[in-house]
């Protein structure tokens, strides 16, 4: 999530549950979000053809201004995904939010 890396954990959900919503804001894409997005499917597709290890459960990922939301399988699939994924976080100063266990990660850059 492209969200200043000072903002609360509440704050992060309250994005999070802004960006479910019908509500969610137009405009332009974050540039750390193109960049994130862009290093993970170069990595990882999720346009055809796709990788017979491919980790998501959801093709394509869901790309807001300020958010990509991947479902991911679980397994040694994902293991590999995982890594990637925060070191592209931190990377591009993106904050992680995982709704599975309401846990936000602010991986250091």
């Amino acid at each position: 999530m492209a969200i200043d890396a000072a903002a609360s954990d509440d704050a992060v959900r309250a994005m999070v549950k802004r960006c479910e919503s019908l509500q969610h804001p137009d405009g332009e894409l974050d540039e750390r979000i193109v960049g994130f997005y862009e290093s993970l499917r170069a990595r990882y597709p999720d346009m055809p053809p796709y990788r017979d290890d491919s980790p998501w459960m959801s093709m394509p990922l869901d790309v807001g201004i300020d958010h990509v939301s991947m479902n991911m399988s679980f397994g040694q699939r994902s293991t590999s995904l995982i890594d990637l994924i925060l070191d592209l976080a931190a990377r591009y100063g993106l904050t992680i939010y995982d709704p599975q266990g309401d846990e936000v990660t602010r991986p250091h850059r």
